[in-house]
């Protein structure tokens, strides 16, 4: 799967200093404050327990407004990189069933991760690349042949975090229509698992134990999630094998 031409590749920003910073500076207040008011304590299956009846009639009543809403949160919480992605997927899977969970899940992740990726762009992608210099612009060639393939593997494997993985391909160069279309498909396998996993929540919760959160690390699931991102990097191994090969005269 080859990247397309990398968005802006190469032009400098002369923007203003306070319109590069101005994002970053905004989303550091609202994490602030969301720490300040202990809001992240909500994400827990403990706050789900409490209120699933009262959250459940809500979706029953209000599906639209209850799913847009679900999405916000999801994406705020994305963009502040709070933990606990697994715990709403789940919750959106015991709210909203398998399929829209899911689907609620990944539009939410995919618009938090974009808003990640563009703030660390805008306003830390001039910086860092000045001080890596050299190394960073071999990594960016690399991401530029191969950006889709990567970042493909990176979202189906979980072997780094979430929020890094929204970071770092802003400083390499990567599209934002790469990145947006690598994101949104590459956590939709492991956004059915979880989802599935709430499906069956409420009878979790009613032994009063936990779902388990390790399911994505078993090899029944594990395994076909290794086998495509073996298939997202064949692209990158044609490539480097064409590179490879004599040139005919």
């Amino acid at each position: 799967m080859s990247a397309p031409p990398q968005e802006g590749a190469g032009r400098r920003d002369d923007r203003p200093a306070w319109k590069r910073w101005w994002p970053l500076v905004a989303i550091l207040a609202l994490g602030v404050l969301v720490l300040a008011f202990d809001l992240h304590q909500y994400l827990s299956f403990a706050t789900l327990e409490k209120h699933r009846e009262a959250l459940l009639a809500w979706v029953t009543g209000r599906p639209i407004v209850s799913a847009l809403v679900f999405v916000l949160i999801y994406a705020v919480a994305t963009a502040l990189s709070l933990p606990g992605g697994a715990i709403l997927t789940v919750t959106a899977g015991f709210l909203f069933g398998v399929w829209v969970g899911a689907g609620l899940s990944v539009v939410g992740a995919t618009i938090g991760a974009v808003a990640v990726f563009l703030i660390a762009r805008t306003s830390l992608g001039r910086v860092l690349k000045d001080k890596a210099g050299p190394r960073l612009a071999r990594m960016e060639r690399g991401f530029a042949e191969n950006g889709l393939s990567y970042l493909l593997v990176l979202r189906l494997v979980p072997i780094f975090p979430f929020w890094l993985v929204n970071i770092v391909p802003a400083l390499l160069g990567v599209g934002l229509a790469t990145f947006t279309l690598a994101t949104f498909v590459g956590i939709i396998p492991g956004s059915l698992v979880f989802a599935s996993v709430g499906n069956g929540l409420g009878a979790v919760l009613d032994a009063g134990e936990k779902p388990d959160l390790g399911i994505i690390f078993r090899p029944a699931v594990l395994l076909p999630m290794l086998g495509l991102a073996a298939l997202a990097m064949v692209p990158v191994l044609y490539r480097a094998i064409v590179k490879r090969r004599p040139q005919r005269v």
